[in-house]
């Protein structure tokens, strides 16, 4: 190898004699023989590793670096309003579930007082006729009395109970308490995912939280909801809003309000009070002199029963007739009364005519907002309102047109509801 490195000779063959014979010869420089010590290899080995760790290291230092302001940026994606409509949102699962609980357990508490109450009275009245047609006054006749007059007392009080706190009333009310804190949980979801949610919409969410609270509460004593009211009153499970009223005219077209928009929302209010109100306050009235009727004819029945049946084995036909006759139709009014349910027909209207006056306080708050920019966009607060009437938006206009048309000729009533759902 040496030798080559020293000299290379290329030599081009001789051509003919007419040709000219070219020779070259190239030189090349002698190189130098490098030779290193193993322990500087060794050294500059290691000094190449060591830099290699040292930039490896600085590399997983920026990755940590990197990943530590991700999370920071992460924290604070998630705003303090959001956090707490979270904290809301908790609160509010836990109330369904709450109230799915107890309605089911009152709807065992209906189905199980009504069958007790009516075997009770049944076999107290079939003692009463076997007390009737027993002959003498000894021992046997004493004890069909006193069984029959105890058990007749015995369902006298448990009717008392039972209509004092209306087991199907209850269940409903728990019913709908379910839904609306199902609604208000969809709600803080639709906030949270939108996106930016501030301090004024975890008050709204607070606020709304505990006026269905103080609505549907779930304790019997103290808080429960009077039954029988002296008067029917649609029930409300919101917060009270008020707008600020309207002193000056607003331009055409502003967040989707216009004046057209605003006529007919004026007007479906108007169809709302007049009709659908209306005729829930109607039916609400009827069905509550209905649940008072049977509450007061029941226990009247069983007490006439149980006072009826000490008299049985006087030598009167009449002292045997009674208990028999209060006993039969006391079960009868029970079983119409709480197999009907008609404390949760009661609570059904009362629930339906706090959906009307739901709509009524939306759209006049909506509308008594002075600042349009605050209001909800139009064209949504339209689509939303068309849909809880259960109409297209097209028919919520021709409702509006329908009931501006009738006034305009003085007819007081239009000829149809605005719902079509209930």
């Amino acid at each position: 190898m040496a030798s080559i490195l020293q000299s290379s000779v290329i030599t081009c063959f001789s051509l003919p004699s007419s040709k000219r014979v070219i020779n070259a010869v190239i030189h090349l420089p002698k190189l130098p023989n490098i030779s290193l010590p193993p322990t500087k290899i060794q050294t500059s080995i290691k000094q190449l590793l060591d830099h290699q760790q040292l930039i490896l290291e600085k590399n997983n230092n920026n990755n940590n670096s990197n990943t530590q302001i991700l999370h920071d940026q992460q924290q604070q994606k998630y705003s303090n309003a959001t956090i707490q409509l979270y904290a809301v949102l908790e609160a509010v699962s836990d109330r369904i579930e709450m109230h799915r609980n107890v309605g089911e357990q009152r709807n065992n508490w209906n189905t199980l007082l009504l069958n007790s109450i009516n075997m009770i009275t049944l076999t107290a009245t079939t003692m009463s006729g076997i007390a009737a047609v027993t002959s003498g006054e000894g021992a046997p006749l004493l004890a069909l009395k006193l069984s029959s007059a105890l058990l007749f007392a015995a369902a006298t009080g448990l009717l008392l109970i039972m209509n004092k706190i209306q087991p199907s009333q209850l269940t409903e009310e728990q019913r709908n308490a379910t839904r609306l804190f199902k609604q208000l949980q969809t709600q803080i979801q639709t906030t949270i995912k939108i996106g930016n949610p501030c301090e004024e919409d975890v008050k709204v969410a607070m606020d709304k939280v505990l006026a269905l609270d103080k609505a549907y509460p779930l304790p019997l004593l103290g808080a429960m909801l009077e039954k029988f009211p002296e008067k029917f009153e649609p029930a409300v499970w919101w917060p009270s809003r008020k707008g600020k009223s309207q002193n000056k005219k607003m331009g055409k077209m502003n967040n989707g309000w216009s004046e057209e928009l605003e006529m007919e929302m004026r007007e479906v209010v108007e169809v709302i009070k007049r009709k659908d109100a209306k005729d829930y306050d109607r039916l609400g009235n009827i069905a509550l002199k209905i649940n008072k009727s049977l509450a007061i004819a029941g226990p009247l029945l069983t007490g006439i029963a149980a006072i009826g049946s000490s008299f049985i084995g006087n030598g009167s036909s009449l002292a045997a007739f009674v208990p028999l006759l209060a006993g039969s139709l006391a079960a009868a009014v029970n079983t119409f009364e709480h197999g009907g349910q008609v404390g949760m027909v009661f609570e059904m209207y009362r629930t339906s005519g706090g959906f009307f006056k739901l709509l009524e306080s939306s759209i006049e708050s909506t509308l008594g907002e002075k600042d349009l920019e605050k209001r909800e966009n139009g064209e949504l607060f339209e689509m939303k309102m068309a849909l809880k009437l259960g109409r297209s938006i097209s028919e919520l206009r021709e409702l509006a047109s329908k009931s501006a048309s009738y006034r305009m000729e003085g007819v007081s009533e239009i000829d149809e509801f605005a719902s079509k759902i209930f």
